[in-house]
């Protein structure tokens, strides 16, 4: 599986150095202020997951159809969903976090040590933030860590309910995808689905995807850092008009196509398994350098 991409020959080596020493600085200044972080996609990259709707040729929705992941189609094809998903949960279930997850962990470990405040936003279902350590964290599509009950107000469905993946057996289903083997609700008996926000669902549906919650602190931010996301994706537009409303400055980090123009937004265009390392290293460093006298 490759684990590593391909990075613009102009990240290298002084403008690599450049974006690292400018986002540190940025991220250094904010004392007790919050650094509001968003993932997307293309901070799994490097672990071999791939992008949605990114430069890379197998992203996704450039080789599925965007119809696989809504309610509809569960209703119509249960069967058909839930074998695709399985692939999904399995290529998710074998990557490991990489540089850029575990940068993350120790700029949280580092802001929130010295008073500030710290959240992460992720759009990925994977586990690989949580498995790097991040611990303050909004999972606002959902996980592939767990299912949910199709069938609203069950005890495992949604507003509120759901099951951990681990917990249900699909073997059967494996063996012989039909719908006789789909999985289903050890409450009600009706399917499971994956607990994930479908493309035809809203945010509010899932108590699990926090939407509220991560509007109001994204209003309290000091700082956006944007990380391998696309900017295709509803919450990513409602977090840069929060920020271009409140004045708020905010970076993109990633190597692909530049953000919308339409808002005020600093894009550095390199890998987050590249830059965010430095990024971290030199926060780390700028704490521990004494203040000069003059």
């Amino acid at each position: 599986m490759k684990t590593d991409r391909e990075v613009p020959e102009a990240c290298y080596p002084g403008a690599m150095a450049e974006h690292a020493t400018r986002l540190a600085e940025v991220i250094s200044a904010l004392e007790d202020e919050l650094l509001f972080v968003v993932t997307g996609a293309g901070v799994s990259a490097a672990s071999g997951i791939p992008t949605f709707r990114g430069s890379e040729p197998d992203a996704v929705w450039k080789v599925s159809d965007v119809e696989l992941a809504t309610f509809e189609y569960f209703q119509q094809d249960p069967v058909g969903q839930w074998r695709w998903y399985l692939k999904r949960f399995d290529s998710v279930e074998t990557a490991r976090p990489n540089p850029a997850h575990e940068a993350l962990v120790e700029l949280e470990s580092w802001q929130t040590a010295r008073g500030g405040r710290f959240q992460l936003v992720t759009q990925n279902i994977d586990t690989l933030h949580e498995r790097a350590g991040s611990d303050r964290l909004i999972k606002i599509h959902g996980t592939s860590a767990k299912l949910r009950c199709a069938t609203a107000n069950c005890k495992h469905g949604a507003p509120t309910g759901s099951i951990d993946r681990a917990d249900v057996d699909v073997a059967s289903f494996r063996a012989d995808p039909s719908r006789a083997t789909l999985p289903r609700c050890p409450a009600c008996g009706g399917l499971l689905r994956a607990h994930v926000l479908f493309f035809d669902e809203y945010y509010q549906d899932h108590a699990d995807y926090r939407f509220d919650q991560a509007m109001d602190l994204a209003r309290n931010a000091g700082l956006f850092l944007f990380v391998g996301t696309s900017f295709s994706v509803g919450v990513t537009d409602l977090f840069l008009r929060v920020a271009s409303e409140g004045d708020i400055p905010a970076f993109s980090v990633d190597p692909g196509a530049a953000p919308p123009p339409y808002f005020p937004i600093v894009h550095l265009r390199a890998a987050a398994e590249k830059l965010l390392p430095q990024v971290a290293k030199m926060v780390s460093q700028m704490a521990r350098e004494p203040s000069s006298p003059w």
